[in-house]
């Protein structure tokens, strides 16, 4: 993992964990699966994110989404080419 990536990882779980008071959150720097790829020549790594958060009770799993990427919007302008997302309520998530 780059300077870069482990940047762009840290501040992924730390907006997450902030803004959506999560209880879990994994986040995996998956930019190596893509040598060679458009985005990763142009430096913006690729991540997979696992969210665990009460604000997403009753909430479709699209409205999930839009609230993450909006959380991380600043980030999909440049470090984050691509995200892969899994969204959980704490009623839904088993340890």
């Amino acid at each position: 993992m780059t300077a870069q990536s482990q940047a762009t990882k840290t501040a992924i779980e730390r907006k997450i964990k902030t803004d959506l008071d999560a209880i879990h959150v994994e986040v995996e720097d998956d930019s190596w699966k893509h040598a060679g790829h458009a985005g990763a020549v142009a430096g913006g790594g690729h991540f997979t994110l696992v969210v665990v958060s009460p604000k997403f009770e009753g909430l479709n799993p699209l409205d999930r989404r839009r609230l993450v990427f909006s959380i991380l919007q600043s980030e999909m302008q440049g470090e984050i080419h691509a995200l892969t997302v899994r969204t959980l309520s704490p009623s839904e998530w088993t340890p």
